[in-house]
């Protein structure tokens, strides 16, 4: 590019020297005319030779040579330049408007006018004006001089100034560099700052934060899932090992194995519904299982799961009551294990004697399923958390009870819900 701006700039400066060459030779014809025009004639013209020196004084570039057009004889010559442009230039028509390139027999390379002008009394004289380029070329070859003595400094500071920009301009993105080599599982709460950060920049800051904010949030949530899931399996194989250690400590009858077997049973359906709900949760973390979609009666399946769990209510002195109807788009299976985590949440926390409703009812395009009970209400502290997968109130009495948290559930089925009615879509599969 740098190149490309000096061709740019070398033609150019040519170009002007051309174009002073040409006025200043157009101003000289022009005042040669006018002294032409006030000698008597063309005989006189040796006698005016001085008017003529006038013309040229100053002018050391300058040559002029005067021709009798008739006779072809010369009759006035300045220098041998002038004398030598008479027959460099002697087949040129003549021309007053257009400048002629010619070169000495030394070499020296000049543009020159041939044309002719009348004397005073009307006889025309043939005259051949010719200006030497010596100084233009000097100023050429000065210039390229110059630039090539001044290029490598020039590239040198073009280097240098783009290096500092580009260091200037990529500073931010050191800091997002170090800032991702230093992220580690001990270190996911490092953010960058956006103070300062041009536009571009400031998005790809806010963007990278988000993604940090994610990660921190899916690793939280892994750490609770792992400790959730060993405490969890730590029970029942504790109470695998426990119960089979004393059966084995002594001899037993055969009624009293077969009632060990049965408890052991009763343990590994524990254990085994826990694996069941784990690879639940992972497989619709990553959308594995297909949505199967086909009109689902919330009312029939919200009837359906309040008998299944009608002995369990029973048992509490809990009634359970279902009204209002509403038809979506859905997985039939996911929505019955909704209604399920709702409805055996709310047996479980609400009070003896007390009913329980499940309340279906549609507004426009939304259809809402609300399960309903009267007991001990939600502390404010941890309503902001009700949602969270494993999070659990009263621990000790949820993992007596054995639910495993409600988590997202709640939220992901109402989602679903609303969706099914207006649009057929389905509730989300995550439990």
């Amino acid at each position: 590019m740098t190149g490309g701006a000096v061709l740019v700039g070398y033609y150019a400066l040519a170009h002007q020297l051309e174009t002073r060459t040409a006025a200043e030779l157009q101003g000289k014809r022009d005042l040669l005319i006018h002294v032409l025009s006030e000698i008597p004639s063309l005989q006189a013209i040796d006698a005016n030779k001085h008017r003529f020196g006038d013309l040229l004084i100053g002018h050391d570039d300058l040559h002029l040579a005067l021709e009798d057009p008739v006779s072809s004889q010369g009759v006035l010559s300045f220098s041998p330049t002038a004398q030598a442009s008479v027959s460099a230039l002697a087949g040129a028509p003549p021309n007053a408007a257009a400048s002629r390139d010619w070169t000495t027999p030394a070499g020296e390379r000049l543009s020159g006018i041939v044309s002719t002008a009348p004397t005073a009394d009307g006889v025309p004289v043939k005259y051949y004006l010719s200006l030497d380029r010596r100084h233009d070329r000097q100023l050429l070859a000065g210039f390229m001089k110059t630039v090539l003595v001044g290029w490598p400094m020039l590239m040198l500071v073009v280097a240098l100034g783009a290096w500092l920009i580009a260091r200037t301009g990529l500073a931010p993105l050191r800091r997002f560099h170090r800032l991702a080599a230093s992220v580690g599982t001990q270190s996911l709460g490092q953010r960058i700052s956006s103070a300062g950060l041009p536009r571009e920049l400031y998005e790809l800051a806010e963007a990278f934060n988000s993604m940090l904010e994610r990660i921190d949030a899916g690793y939280r949530r892994l750490q609770d899932f792992s400790g959730e899931l060993a405490h969890e399996m730590r029970t029942p194989v504790a109470t695998l090992m426990g119960r089979t250690q004393v059966a084995l400590s002594q001899k037993r009858t055969g009624a009293e194995l077969q009632d060990v077997l049965e408890g052991n049973v009763e343990e590994l359906e524990r254990l085994s519904r826990l694996i069941a709900d784990m690879l639940f949760i992972a497989r619709a973390d990553h959308h594995e299982d297909p949505l199967h979609q086909e009109p689902v009666q919330l009312r029939q399946e919200a009837e359906r799961v309040a008998d299944y769990l009608s002995l369990i209510a029973d048992e509490r002195g809990l009634s359970v009551q279902v009204t209002g109807a509403a038809e979506v788009m859905a997985d039939r299976l996911l929505v019955q294990r909704a209604i399920t985590n709702l409805l055996s949440n709310a047996i479980r926390h609400a009070a003896a004697g007390s009913t329980v409703r499940l309340a279906i009812r549609v507004d426009e395009d939304r259809a809402t399923l609300a399960v309903i009970n009267h007991g001990e209400p939600i502390a404010p502290e941890h309503l902001s958390r009700i949602f969270d997968r494993f999070y659990r109130i009263d621990t000790g009495r949820a993992r007596l009870d054995g639910g495993t948290g409600l988590g997202p559930w709640l939220r992901d089925f109402q989602h679903g819900a609303e969706k099914g009615c207006a649009e057929a879509a389905e509730p989300r599969a995550r439990p």
